[in-house]
């Protein structure tokens, strides 16, 4: 049985005019399907307004189904007996890393979710360590969180999540404030965090983003309309447009350059030049 499964789920937002009367409601998802297994890496994309993120936040229970059902390793989000453990399952990192710095100080911040799921204090601080490890931020641990840069932010929100021993992280256009510096950083600990084990989903705008992962999820008007792998996605540039999605740079340079339809990397583009 898959890890996450989605079966035709509906979401839908109340709406109202300024008098208080109910309109008709807003779909935001209509119908999506899916499954993603234990250890997997997919990216889901689209345009704006496409329901990626509302998505995102169904997968663990932060907005639940008008209709259709999300499970996540056998536990129905709607189920409010399991909800607290289908949260410690899977992470949630968000685009903006302010909104979700809790503590002044950043080993704070880190053992706040540890603590709310009633872990033991000595092995909160071997999380917390670890965890900052993991994302190189260790020697910043007692630093004031406000004083960080973006992306360091952003990494001690990626420790706070990996700090509570999920199975998945949900990435939620984690880059997208980011300089390419930082969203370079942030990208390579994903890819790592994948390597170890941990199943990743990562909404993203940015193609060559992803191009890492091992399937793309193509988002439109609320619905799945693509499920392809990279190299299927980038050998299609027709499309690409119908999606309203643009190709990475280095896609564009191999079809500039006449070359193989399955290049998709810049060392693929290198080593064949």
């Amino acid at each position: 049985m898959a890890y996450i499964n989605v079966e035709d789920l509906v979401l839908e937002f109340s709406k109202y005019d300024e008098n208080g009367k109910p309109l008709e409601p807003k779909r935001a998802l209509d119908g999506v399907s899916l499954s993603i297994e234990k250890g997997s890496f997919t990216a889901i994309v689209g345009m704006n307004g496409s329901g990626k993120s509302t998505l995102a936040k169904c997968l663990n229970g932060l907005l639940l189904p008008t209709a259709g059902t999300v499970t996540v390793n056998g536990m129905d989000t709607k189920d409010g007996g399991h909800i607290w453990d289908i949260r410690s399952n899977i992470g949630m990192v968000f685009q903006n890393p302010d909104n979700q710095l809790v503590s002044s100080i950043v080993e704070d911040d880190v053992a706040f979710g540890p603590e709310n799921l009633g872990v033991e204090p000595p092995e909160i601080r071997k999380r917390v360590d670890e965890a900052l490890k993991k994302v190189d931020m260790y020697d910043h641990k007692d630093k004031a969180a406000h004083m960080l840069s973006g992306g360091q932010k952003q990494r001690i929100a990626i420790a706070g999540a990996v700090a509570m021993k999920p199975s998945c992280i949900v990435f939620d256009e984690p880059t997208a404030m980011l300089d390419p510096a930082g969203r370079s950083k942030v990208m390579d600990i994903i890819e790592e965090l994948n390597k170890e084990g941990i199943t990743v989903v990562l909404i993203t705008h940015f193609m060559e983003e992803a191009a890492e992962a091992d399937r793309i999820l193509v988002m439109q008007d609320g619905r799945i309309i693509g499920d392809k792998t990279p190299r299927e996605l980038f050998a299609d540039e027709k499309y690409i447009h119908e999606a309203g999605l643009e190709l990475p740079p280095v896609i564009e340079l191999r079809d500039m350059l006449g070359m193989d339809k399955k290049i998709l990397s810049a060392e693929e583009l290198a080593a064949n030049i």
